[in-house]
């Protein structure tokens, strides 16, 4: 029991040492992610995907920070193959006539008000691995952002988010934050549990032993982080003058925005482009209206540094380059399973992709 608890007492005193050590800025991070994402959306070759994954998965392996952010990885993956399957399997279901039929299952019309169209029947084979394809590049986007919630400094996430922001920010740091607080607590619950069967297996009861903790561990900390919040004032005062002028100023953007999407529909070209520009202006005048109006302290912020702006540099490399690709028309980019062949490869679009490892091989800077 005493080498239990030193155990953990080495472990809270060793923590402190991990975190200090240098590792990117958070927004090297983020433009990561985004250009990951930006290239499983340019590349949906399954090919290109496999690659966004592997070096998703690389980055965790090297840069996740300890605890449970990096168990959380594999379970949102998991996650996006899920979706995946679920989509294949709507697919096959509703579309027909399209290729070579593997089997024919039952099926039955929908009304006419619900589409008309039949849910089973003939299973082919490229509607299946078309929607198979397509589901994998879910799985690629899921990849980046969940090696992005393993790698990332959620405190400093928060601190770098600009001043209008800041609640959303909070709000969207706590959510991804989730998935490996809720993690830990399943395993706290299992130690315990452990614990007191003296290691023995006992499932009786065993749901009932594990999810009551789990829910009062849950209930507990977003206490604890009400209360935290509370007390440093978060959102305790009103919207001010500011506030409300921006506000009033984003509405009337995002009306022009919408305005230039109905003129685009309706071939105005010049009058879309007009409406378009006008409120993507009023929308950053909006942003920093409302920044300039929140008075909100930062406590030692982390600044950029120059090998952060590097590494940001690089990044954008490969979205860049892989637009290039697609301008250019290699049709390796997109694959189609009819007619029925392997996924190509081409050198340039493989290449394109080596910038998102440069923060995952190349060394940081301090961290301070």
């Amino acid at each position: 029991m005493a080498s239990a608890v030193q155990t953990r007492v080495a472990g809270a005193h060793a923590a402190p040492t991990l975190v200090a050590t240098a590792t990117w800025h958070a927004g090297v991070w983020l433009v990561w992610a985004l250009a990951a994402a930006a290239c499983v959306e340019l590349a949906p070759n399954p090919v290109y995907v496999a690659l966004v994954i592997g070096i998703a998965g690389l980055a965790v392996s090297i840069h996740a920070r300890p605890g449970p952010y990096a168990r959380a990885f594999p379970i949102l993956v998991g996650v996006g193959v899920f979706f995946a399957v679920v989509r294949m399997l709507l697919t096959v279901a509703t579309t027909h006539g399209l290729g070579t039929v593997l089997f024919t299952t039952p099926h039955f019309g929908l009304p006419q008000l619900l589409g008309g169209f039949t849910v089973g029947g003939t299973v082919e084979l490229p509607v299946m691995l078309q929607s198979l394809s397509e589901g994998f590049a879910i799985v690629g986007v899921m990849a980046a952002f969940g090696a992005f919630n393993a790698v990332v400094t959620h405190s400093e996430l928060v601190q770098s988010t600009p001043r209008a922001f800041y609640e959303v920010g909070l709000v969207v740091v706590v959510a991804l934050a989730f998935v490996p607080s809720t993690l830990a607590a399943i395993g706290d619950v299992r130690d315990a549990d452990r614990a007191r069967t003296g290691g023995r297996v006992v499932r009786r009861g065993r749901l009932l032993r594990q999810v009551v903790p789990i829910l009062e561990l849950g209930m507990e900390r977003a206490v604890t982080l009400a209360e935290s919040m509370d007390s440093r004032g978060f959102a305790r005062n009103g919207p001010g003058r500011r506030d409300r002028v921006a506000g009033w100023w984003g509405v009337a953007s995002l009306l022009a925005l919408g305005g230039a999407f109905v003129a685009l529909v309706g071939e105005r070209r010049t009058l879309a482009g007009v409406l378009g520009l006008v409120g993507a202006i009023g929308l950053a005048l909006a942003i920093v209206l409302a920044g300039s109006g929140t008075q909100r302290t930062r406590y030692r912020p982390r600044r950029m540094s120059r090998r952060d702006w590097l590494a940001v540099g690089a990044v954008l490399l490969a979205p860049a380059a892989l637009a290039l690709c697609s301008i250019a028309g290699d049709e390796s980019l997109v694959w189609y399973a009819s007619p029925l062949r392997w996924p190509g490869l081409h050198a340039l679009p493989a290449l394109a992709l080596v910038p998102l490892l440069v923060p995952v091989l190349a060394r940081p800077g301090s961290s301070r």
